[in-house]
């Protein structure tokens, strides 16, 4: 099973290894998306769990019970086809290549398939056609 979660930590509990503990004790492998954890500071992490539905319950569990916040993160990239001017800057940032330019037609191509909905692209964009919803 995958489950696509954010998981936003508490002070007290940045230091710990929790990738690490997810793997070892739970058998639930975290594919880490998007990270903002810096020491003595409320930590973010969108994570891709991949596991048994039961381990992951377990683990999520485990979680909640160290105060961290573990919550469902639907949200996917959304592109106004009428504002982009497909000037290319986001295919730059995207990691996985879900967003590119059409080698002939040079107009903005998105493979939501390919997108962990990461949103470096987001903040790139210079006319705001990228934004994210649920």
């Amino acid at each position: 099973m995958k489950k696509r979660v954010t998981l936003t930590f508490p002070k007290h509990a940045v230091q710990m290894p929790i990738t690490y503990r997810l793997a070892k004790e739970f058998n639930v492998a975290a594919n880490i998306i998007r990270a903002q954890v810096a020491p003595d500071r409320v930590g973010k992490l969108v994570v891709e769990l991949i596991g048994d539905i039961d381990q992951m319950d377990a683990a999520m569990e485990w979680m909640e019970s160290l105060d961290i916040d573990v919550s469902s993160a639907n949200r996917e990239i959304s592109i106004d086809e009428a504002s982009c001017v497909h000037c290319g800057l986001c295919t730059g940032v995207c990691p996985t290549g879900a967003l590119s330019l059409h080698p002939e037609t040079f107009r903005l191509e998105f493979a939501r398939s390919r997108c962990v909905v990461c949103e470096q692209c987001v903040p790139t964009c210079p006319v705001q056609a990228i934004s994210t919803s649920f």
